[in-house]
């Protein structure tokens, strides 16, 4: 079994190879931070020498590595069983008054990432009739909140790409889940003096992906929202 996932060197992305490797799967990595995606491969490799640990640096947000990265896969793999789109990027603020750029980048690292690299593999994938495909949305998919801006304009986008992917691929035996979590405690909020105890680890998010792929064929979660106990900051 092989499991693709991206944005893999840290948080989420990081935390999900790990549970996949703990059962087994092989994994193609990518992250567009070299060093720490090498890092994180020589530890799950030394932490799961039975697994089979490969990957390449790429940043996503641009159209030709993204699909230079769904080529390598369908390379190397011989199947994709779980593909795990998670490369994202946040960058705070609202409409009015967010960086110039900030829309553009959103959009290119939340939502085409997952859009180009999806479409280079679905054929290998539906030339086998299976698969299961997770999009990493956010609370912010379904909501607008102050200083969300273009990150969440992106989310509510790569939401919709999701919805659009599962239609269209009922036919074909793969499966699509939309991941939708509240704050978990990644790097992006060690600097922002919230207690790491007040919002949700990394391994809640990796466990309820991993846990969605134990179905049976004929079932599917489309979509799972999951929340700090305490609620939304």
């Amino acid at each position: 079994m092989n499991a693709v996932i991206t944005g893999a060197s840290r948080g989420i992305g990081k935390a999900t190879a790990r549970i996949f490797a703990l059962h087994g799967y092989d994994l193609y990595l990518s992250s567009r931070n070299e060093k720490k995606l090498l890092q994180t491969i020589e530890e799950l490799k030394k932490d799961f020498p039975n697994v089979s640990v490969d990957g390449k640096a790429f940043d996503l947000g641009k159209k030709q590595e993204a699909q230079l990265l769904g080529e390598w896969i369908n390379t190397n793999a011989d199947a994709i069983d779980v593909l795990v789109n998670n490369a994202g990027n946040f960058i705070q603020g609202d409409v009015s008054n967010e960086p110039d750029g900030a829309l553009e980048e959103m959009i290119g690292v939340n939502l085409y990432s997952a859009y180009h690299l999806t479409r280079t593999v679905l054929p290998k994938m539906m030339a086998t009739k299976a698969g299961h495909i997770f999009t990493l949305c956010s609370i912010a998919s379904l909501g607008a909140y102050p200083g969300g801006g273009s990150y969440s304009i992106s989310k509510f986008a790569l939401l919709g790409f999701t919805k659009n992917l599962r239609r269209e691929l009922q036919p074909h035996g793969i499966k699509v889940t939309a991941i939708i979590p509240g704050a978990a405690y990644t790097d992006s909020w060690k600097e922002s003096g919230v207690a790491e105890q007040r919002l949700m680890e990394a391994d809640d998010i990796a466990k309820v992906i991993y846990n969605a792929t134990l179905l049976s064929p004929q079932a599917v979660v489309e979509e799972i929202i999951i929340r700090p106990q305490l609620g939304d900051l």
